[in-house]
């Protein structure tokens, strides 16, 4: 069976946990902690789904005013279905729901830095973070 993507579906806390278990990217998650990613499932101003039958397999979850920046932060494909093309198809549906002028910024895990150049994305070489309890000097 196809691939099927959605956006906005509804999806469970449950489904979505599981996803990203599987996806490893549960390991930089607070997979344990079921009110933040049920928050972080809801809080999401755009998400792209894909479904093999009624199983969620991968997600782009985007944080965005759909007009000049989106943060795509989360892009998750289970494990398993890996190297298909899902992670590169939830991108492009992600584009597709945006503004043509919109810019697209995501932060890649360290194990996904080879991939993002490979599908057509620029690196760009300066990120800063605010870690939860540092404070601006």
């Amino acid at each position: 069976m196809p691939i099927t993507y959605k956006v906005n579906a509804d999806v469970t806390t449950d489904d979505f946990i599981d996803l990203y278990v599987t996806s490893t990217l549960g390991e930089r998650r607070p997979i344990n902690d079921y009110d933040c990613m049920q928050r972080m499932k809801e809080e999401a101003d755009l998400t792209i789904t894909a479904w093999d039958d009624n199983m969620l397999v991968g997600i782009s979850r985007v944080l965005t005013d759909y007009c000049y920046v989106a943060y795509l932060s989360d892009l998750a494909v289970r494990e398993s279905y890996q190297r298909q093309g899902i992670g590169r198809e939830l991108i492009r549906q992600t584009q597709a729901a945006l503004d043509p002028s919109c810019l697209i910024v995501l932060l890649a895990a360290p194990d996904a830095v080879d991939y993002y150049p490979h599908i057509g994305m620029t690196q760009h070489d300066s990120a800063w973070l605010l870690r939860p309890g540092d404070t601006i000097k």
